[in-house]
C-alpha cells in the first residue's frame, strides 16, 4: 500500500471562520526508501572522505609534491633513457644529481643564508622605524613607531623568539628537522617511484578502465608529463638563473642580506606572475634605501636590464615545450594555492593550473566567433602568432565604442575607414571590399 505524507497545510476562510485541511502528496513507498538510503549513503561517505583528508590530508600533499618532482626530472630521465639507458638507472642518476646540488648549497650557503635571515628578522623593528621616521619628515605626518610595531606584533620578545628559531636551525627545534627530513625522504622515494616505474604505473591505472575512458586517460597523462612537466622545469630553471644573477649583483654592490634577498628576488619573479618581478626588486630596494640609498637606482637599472635579457635570450630558449598561463589565472591560482598549502602552495599553484588548462583545452569545444568579436579594438597589445584570441588585426574598431554599433548584423556595403582601422578603405572594386558577413541574399 501507498504512504501518504503530510507535507504542508491550506487555510481556507469562510462565514463560519477559518479552517485547516491538510494536503496529503503521495509517494511511491519504494522509491522514498531508495531516496532516502542514497541520501544517508551520500552523508556517511562524505563524513568518511573528510575524515580520511584530515588523518591523511599531509601524507595526499606529499604525495602531489612527489607527482610534480617526478614530471620535473621526466625530461631528464628520457634523455637518458633515449641513450640506452634503463630508466631505474636514469632516474637514480638525475636524482642524484638533485640530491647533491642540494646537499652542496646547503653546506656552501646554509648557514651565511640562515644567519643573514636571523639578522634580517633581528633588524626589522630599526628598520620600521627609520621608515616611519622618513614618512613623518617627508609628508609631515605624526606616525607613532611603537605603537605601529606593536599592531604588526614586532615586539623585541617576539623578534627574539623568531631569530633564536632561524638561528637555532632550519625550523628551529630537532624534532621539527627530523620531521622535515623524512618527509623530503618521502617525497624524494615516491618521486623516484613515480618516474622510474611511470610506463608500468600508466598500464596498471590503464588495465582498470574501459577501452573508451583509456583513451582519455593516456591524453591526460601525456598532457601532465609534457606540457606541466616542460612548464614546471622551466620555471624552476628560470628561478634558478635569476636568483644567481641577483644574488651575484646584490654581493657586488653590498646589498643587506644579499643571499636571501637575491634568492627571494629569483623565486617570486617566476612564481608569481605580473606583480612578482616587481616585489622581488621592491623589497631589496626597500632596504637598500636605508644602508645606501644610490644602490637603490642600481638596483632598477640591474632588474630591468635582466628582464629584457631573460625576455628576449632566456625564456625563448628555457620555455620552448612549455605552455602559456593568463597572467590573471596564474595569480589567482598562486593565492589559491597559497590558501590552502601555505608558501608550497603558492609555488605550485601554477603548475596544477598549467595540467588543468591543458585538459580543459584538449577536450574544450569552441565555436567559430562573430564578427563582433573577431574585431580588435584600439590599444591593445599586438597579436601573438596562434594566439586564437587576439582577434583579427585588419579589422580595429575605436575603443569605448559599443561594438553592434560599429560593426552591423547584416551590413548592406563595405565597412568604411570610420568604422574600422585608418588602413581599411572602401574601394568600389568588390574584390577589395572589406565586409562581415554574406551577401547571399544582395540583388545580383
Amino acid at each position: 500500500m501507498d504512504e501518504q505524507i503530510v507535507v504542508g497545510d491550506t487555510q481556507y476562510e469562510g462565514d463560519r471562520g477559518s479552517e485547516r485541511t491538510p494536503v496529503f502528496v503521495q509517494f511511491e513507498s519504494k522509491a522514498f526508501r531508495r531516496a532516502v538510503i542514497i541520501v544517508m549513503v551520500l552523508l556517511v561517505g562524505l563524513k568518511i572522505a573528510l575524515y580520511v583528508y584530515d588523518a591523511l590530508g599531509s601524507f595526499l600533499f606529499l604525495l602531489l609534491l612527489a607527482w610534480l618532482l617526478s614530471i620535473a626530472m621526466e625530461p631528464a630521465v628520457a634523455w637518458f633513457a633515449n641513450r640506452g639507458m634503463r630508466r631505474g638507472l636514469a632516474t637514480g642518476i638525475v636524482g642524484l644529481l638533485l640530491l647533491v646540488a642540494t646537499v652542496a648549497f646547503t653546506v656552501l650557503f646554509g648557514s651565511l643564508f640562515f644567519t643573514q635571515v636571523s639578522e634580517l628578522v633581528k633588524g626589522l623593528p630599526d628598520y620600521v622605524a627609520q621608515f616611519v621616521t622618513w614618512l613623518n619628515t617627508t609628508f609631515h605626518l605624526t606616525i607613532d613607531s611603537t605603537k605601529l610595531l606593536d599592531q604588526l606584533q614586532i615586539t623585541p620578545s617576539k623578534v627574539a623568539e623568531w631569530a633564536s628559531n632561524i638561528a637555532g636551525g632550519v625550523f628551529g627545534v630537532v624534532g621539527s628537522v627530523f620531521g622535515a627530513l623524512f618527509d623530503g625522504l618521502t617525497v624524494f622515494v615516491f618521486a623516484f617511484y613515480f618516474s622510474a616505474d611511470g610506463p608500468r604505473l600508466r598500464r596498471a591505472i590503464g588495465s582498470w578502465l574501459p577501452l573508451r575512458s583509456q583513451k582519455v586517460f593516456v591524453t591526460v597523462w601525456d598532457i601532465a608529463v609534457t606540457k606541466t612537466g616542460g612548464f614546471v622545469v622551466s620555471k624552476v630553471v628560470l628561478a634558478t638563473m635569476s636568483a644567481f644573477f641577483h644574488c651575484t649583483f646584490f654581493y657586488l654592490i653590498q646589498v643587506p642580506y644579499w643571499l636571501p634577498m637575491g634568492i627571494f628576488a629569483g623565486i617570486v619573479s617566476q612564481f608569481i606572475p605580473t606583480i612578482g618581478t616587481y616585489i622581488g626588486v621592491a623589497i631589496p630596494a626597500l632596504f637598500a634605501a636605508f644602508d645606501h640609498p644610490l644602490n637603490v637606482v642600481w638596483i632598477i637599472a640591474f632588474a630591468t636590464v635582466y628582464q629584457q635579457i631573460e625576455s628576449y635570450v632566456f625564456t625563448p630558449r628555457v620555455s620552448r615545450a612549455t605552455m602559456d598561463i593568463h597572467p590573471a589565472i596564474a595569480l589567482g591560482s598562486v593565492f589559491v594555492g597559497f590558501a590552502f598549502f601555505g608558501p608550497i602552495g603558492a609555488i605550485i599553484g601554477i603548475p596544477l593550473a598549467a595540467a588543468v588548462i591543458a585538459i580543459i583545452e584538449t577536450y574544450a569545444d569552441r565555436h567559430e566567433l562573430v564578427p563582433e568579436l573577431q574585431v580588435r579594438t584600439k590599444g591593445e597589445k599586438r597579436p601573438k602568432d596562434g594566439d586564437a584570441f587576439s582577434g583579427d588585426p585588419a579589422l580595429v574598431v575605436p575603443a569605448g565604442k559599443p561594438l553592434s554599433d560599429v560593426v552591423p548584423d547584416e551590413p548592406t556595403g563595405p565597412v568604411t575607414a570610420l568604422d574600422v582601422a585608418p588602413d581599411v578603405t572602401s574601394d568600389p572594386e568588390p574584390s577589395t571590399d572589406v565586409t562581415f558577413g554574406t551577401h547571399d541574399d544582395a540583388a545580383p
